[in-house]
């Protein structure tokens, strides 16, 4: 009992030194920390990415060509043009006399077109039919008909053929080009280097587009649609198959394509088409003003800086200085915007013209008028004019054409007012055949020979080399 005793006072002991040499050591207070995840802050707020990943490939999915495709592959077709052409060989003539140095060959050219009723009339390019002695349509169904040229628009480069088929043709309808987009899908439609039935697909790149050497059509559309030599006169056309433009053009230094087609607008194209078919030849309209470009960070536009009498600008009370910024409520930043717009009026129809006159914007019915064609030689740097036969008679000559403006200032040396009644030994009777021969010539670096006619009613010739 007495060691029991013992062994239990031994154990209390120890116990005792164990707790007690604890309480010296780690007195200091142990502090353990748990660290939680902190909630998210939610701010509500009223933006809306303009990027979601499942609409954008929702809107992708639906973009399809294939109706368009459809549509408009069976309605253009393979233009193939005949020319003959005439070469001369100047040793021959030489040597073996005159006509002997010469002969025909056939040239063949080839493009695509666009079928614009079920009759079959079809527009292209006037380059791909110019000059043609035989014109040959082959449709994507491997039919081929003899075309006939119906009428050209050379300065827009338009021109419509008809062929007789024995069925309704499958054709393209026309869409409106001024409400087409940029970045608005569009289709390219033709047939380059003889692929015929081809399909390309782009954007339009810009609308309104001029270009540089091209002084008649100003107002292309620009797109990134493949166009290729053979593509020309073909058929850009939008999602739902209907025809906006025909292809016309390429901008690169291969002759390939590298990223830049343009084509004509379908309203310029068709109201072409309609004045081919009405008038026989297209009547221009214009606004009767001159006229300078202005773009600065206030405003962009067209300054009025000369207003013509009698015109509809003058008489609709435009002035010099407005600045024209809309048509039709179609916005226009430069010419050729412009030049667009009146390309595809007629002399006749009114439009709203939209000025900024010092701040203020003031729209005018403007009624257009008939484009008085001139006849400019670059070559000369003269406008020609015909004569008429009042003053043919009382110059008491019979033909001749009158230089109206020489493009320098007048002096005892000038020829205004001089009448050309000689070219080259041969006959004037218009200023349009003046202007073919002075230009002709001066290609042909050969010496002209002019007869004229000067202000005190002498006869004078002069030689030009």
């Amino acid at each position: 009992m007495k060691k029991f005793f013992s062994l239990l006072g031994m154990a209390v002991l120890g116990g005792a030194l164990t707790l007690g040499g604890y309480k010296m050591l780690f007195n200091d207070t142990i502090i353990i920390e748990r660290t939680a995840p902190e909630k998210m802050q939610t701010v509500q707020t009223n933006y809306t990415p303009a990027f979601n990943a499942n609409s954008t490939a929702i809107a992708a999915a639906t973009i399809d060509f294939t109706l368009a495709a459809e549509k408009s592959l069976n309605a253009v077709v393979h233009v193939k043009n005949t020319a003959i052409r005439t070469q001369k060989n100047p040793f021959a003539e030489l040597f073996y006399g005159n006509g002997n140095g010469t002969r025909k060959f056939e040239q063949v050219g080839t493009g695509s077109g666009v079928i614009i009723s079920s009759d079959g009339y079809i527009v292209t390019n006037n380059h791909v039919i110019d000059n043609a002695s035989e014109i040959e349509i082959t449709l994507n169904n491997k039919k081929k008909y003899k075309a006939e040229l119906i009428g050209t628009d050379k300065e827009n480069d338009i021109a419509l053929l008809k062929i007789n088929a024995e069925i309704d043709l499958p054709y393209v309808p026309f869409a409106n080009s001024d409400t087409i987009k940029v970045g608005e899908w569009v289709l390219a439609v033709g047939n380059p280097y003889n692929l015929t039935s081809t399909v390309t697909a782009g954007i339009v790149s810009a609308k309104g587009r001029d270009l540089e050497g091209n002084t008649a059509i100003e107002s292309f559309i620009q797109t990134d649609a493949a166009v290729n030599p053979g593509n020309s006169g073909g058929a850009l056309v939008n999602t739902r198959g209907e025809l906006v433009g025909i292809n016309t053009a390429i901008s690169s230094k291969t002759g390939s394509f590298v990223g830049y087609s343009f084509a004509i607008p379908s309203n310029i194209a068709k109201k072409i088409i309609d004045d081919l078919l009405e008038y026989g030849a297209v009547q221009e309209a214009v606004i009767g003003i001159r006229f300078s470009s202005v773009d600065t960070d206030k405003i962009a536009g067209v300054r009025i800086v000369g207003v013509e009498k009698g015109q509809g600008a003058a008489n609709a009370g435009l002035q010099k200085e407005d600045v024209i910024v809309k048509v039709n409520n179609v916005k226009i930043t430069k010419f050729s915007e412009l030049r667009g717009q009146l390309t595809a009026k007629r002399p006749g129809e009114f439009v709203n013209i939209t000025v900024d006159r010092k701040g203020e914007l003031l729209t005018k019915s403007v009624k257009l008028s008939k484009k008085v064609k001139k006849f400019i030689s670059k070559t000369f740097n003269w406008e020609l004019k015909d004569v008429s036969k009042e003053e043919l008679k009382k110059k008491k000559i019979k033909n001749g054409v009158k230089i109206i403006n020489t493009g320098e200032r007048e002096s005892k040396d000038s020829l205004k007012n001089f009448i050309i009644t000689k070219i080259n030994n041969q006959e004037i009777e218009t200023a349009d055949q003046a202007l073919i021969m002075l230009e002709s010539v001066a290609q042909s670096r050969s010496s002209i020979i002019i007869e004229m006619i000067n202000t005190a009613g002498e006869k004078e010739r002069l030689r030009f080399r």
